[in-house]
């Protein structure tokens, strides 16, 4: 086999890894200022208002004024269109975010967890023990983010795993079109279903991007093998 036909199969192999380990967290992650404390919640005295997105009218019930500053573990975007949003008319929902602050910010065993996000839920795990009895179930959330703000609605199409971010808002519950209506935790101590917090979101800050041995991988590969399948395709034949 040529030269470039080893950095093509080299180079694919390398991709098809990195893609998949493209989300691993790194074991040592620099942590932002703020990051250590709680997520700050006090009575807000917001109104009532309606908002409205792609032709739907939402009323929205501010609860507590809201800030959060964490590190994204897994995450979902949302359009509307999964059953249960499409059933409801939910299209002001634009992603569920799991974040972790405090002391899991800064585990160094973190890495050894799988996220993910479920439809309204953020699930997960570990077969390693240790790394079990160091984590704090208690420092890690499921936040429904919703707006009517197209600039927000753009920035948090932004985001990875990894990323450091700054949310801010008021917890909310909103009520969409036709009277579904969702509500929002209002302790970082409750489990199971209503544990996440529902934010109507003023303010969404990516304070650090997260850096990733994979993803920087996963891209030189590509560009790698994009290169070497131009030569391939363009590099005129020589016969023998």
């Amino acid at each position: 086999m040529k030269l470039n036909g080893w950095v093509m199969l080299l180079s694919s192999l390398t991709l098809a890894v990195s893609f998949w380990n493209r989300n691993e967290l790194p074991r040592d992650i620099p942590l932002v200022s703020g990051i250590e404390q709680e997520p700050s919640q006090r009575r807000t005295r917001a109104a009532p208002f309606d908002v409205n997105w792609d032709d739907n009218t939402y009323r929205v019930e501010p609860q507590y004024d809201y800030e959060l500053t964490g590190l994204i573990v897994s995450y979902r975007h949302q359009d509307g269109e999964t059953r249960m949003h499409r059933l409801t008319n939910d299209k002001l929902n634009m992603l569920d975010l799991c974040v972790v602050w405090g002391e899991n910010a800064g585990n160094p065993l973190l890495n050894r967890f799988k996220f993910w996000n479920g439809v309204f839920t953020c699930n997960w795990q570990t077969r390693d023990r240790s790394a079990w009895q160091t984590f704090d179930n208690f420092q890690i959330s499921n936040n429904h983010l919703i707006s009517a703000d197209e600039g927000i609605r753009d920035a948090v199409h932004s985001i990875r795993i990894g990323d450091q971010i700054r949310v801010r808002g008021v917890l909310a519950n909103y009520i969409s079109p036709g009277g579904a209506k969702r509500g929002t935790s209002i302790t970082r101590e409750d489990t199971g279903n209503g544990a996440c917090e529902t934010i109507y979101v003023s303010e969404f800050e990516i304070l650090r991007r997260g850096k990733s041995v994979w993803r920087y991988a996963m891209y030189g590969s590509l560009l790698l093998l994009l290169l070497s399948l131009a030569r391939h395709f363009f590099t005129p034949h020589r016969p023998y």
